[in-house]
């Protein structure tokens, strides 16, 4: 795939732990969540980058790193070259402009006791940039660029489907013009109906004002249709990292290829035959006491001595692929994919 633009959000070596509090009978221990282990995630400009995997694998809680919600453990964080990982709030407040995030609950996120205009204004007036006339003006602008009526802006959230209700939020994130949107889950506390319409705008929106995107799911089929390329997560680790086409066409990552055997096959009249079902045994370790060697060998149908020891690195699998398996399902530097 043609790479479309220079790198516009780097992630090198993300951590993020939680801290448990030790329990009574094991006073001064101090055990914490692995939530985000050492992540690293490049995302030029103009494309999307899907991530993907179960839930509870850290992929909401990089995304919150991403935009600096959430501060990180250790790691660095650069957005159009500069490093915002330590920033100061009052320092970070501009850069706030830049990146901006859509949340999955379109009904916990705008507030029930604000009419919606109202708060698709907010940043534009706390920039201070534009008048009042110019802000109204542009809040109309915005609602009928995401498929609502102007005349909608001094209704309040509950007067709203979940859909449009979403398309508010997305509205919102776009008042103060950002290069870059992280969307967690945008589209998961919606009708089946309604999915299709809000993937379709973003990508609309995409096309016409140049977005970048971050966009997490737990679904395949969603991560497929709005992504050019695809990072899976599982127990906070990234374990593989390719373009949405080759990574569906041919998982490197034993992971991988569980997941995408696990989708549902839709008929295109193209995929004559489905993929054989891959049951993962075992359940997902325990991210306060992770297992030695690489984190997924407890469950993987092609384990081997070296997998329970020795942490594998994420690498390049092949042409602009990397995978975090000590035995790629495919070729490595031409030689031939381990069974």
């Amino acid at each position: 795939m043609t790479e479309r633009g220079e790198v516009l959000l780097r992630a090198t070596d993300v951590v993020k732990h939680f801290p448990v509090a030790g329990s009574p009978w094991r006073r001064g221990a101090r055990q914490v969540v692995h939530a985000v282990d050492g992540v690293s995630l490049e995302v030029r400009r103009g494309q999307t980058l899907g991530i993907v995997g179960e839930s509870g694998c850290g992929k909401s809680t990089l995304g919150r790193c991403l935009v600096r919600l959430t501060d990180l453990t250790s790691g660095r964080v650069e957005l159009a070259g500069q490093d915002i990982t330590t920033l100061s709030r009052r320092r970070l407040r501009p850069v706030r402009r830049d990146i901006q995030l859509v949340f999955q609950d379109p009904y916990s996120s705008l507030n029930p006791r604000r009419r919606v205009g109202e708060m698709v204004a907010e940043g534009m007036e706390v920039a201070g940039e534009r008048s009042g006339r110019q802000i109204s003006a542009r809040v109309a602008e915005l609602f009928e660029l995401v498929g609502l009526s102007a005349d909608h802006v001094d209704r309040y959230p509950h007067e709203f489907s979940g859909g449009q209700r979403q398309r508010v939020g997305i509205a919102r994130a776009l008042a103060v013009d950002p290069q870059l949107i992280v969307a967690d889950e945008p589209v998961s506390a919606l009708d089946v109906s309604i999915q299709a319409q809000v993937l379709n705008l973003f990508a609309d929106l995409q096309d016409e004002l140049g977005l970048t995107y971050v966009f997490i799911a737990h679904d395949l089929g969603v991560v497929r249709h709005v992504s050019d390329r695809i990072a899976v997560m599982y127990l906070g680790e990234v374990v593989e990292v390719a373009d949405a086409d080759d990574l569906y066409e041919a998982p490197a990552h034993p992971y991988t290829e569980a997941l995408l055997s696990a989708a549902p096959e839709i008929d295109d009249g193209v995929t004559a035959i489905a993929p054989e079902r891959i049951v993962l045994v075992g359940d997902v370790p325990n991210p306060v006491n992770k297992p030695m060697g690489c984190p997924f060998h407890p469950r993987c149908p092609h384990v081997q001595a070296k997998c329970t020891v020795e942490r594998p690195p994420l690498r390049e699998v092949a042409p602009g692929r990397s995978a975090a398996c000590h035995f790629p399902l495919v070729a490595v530097a031409g030689r031939p994919a381990a069974p």
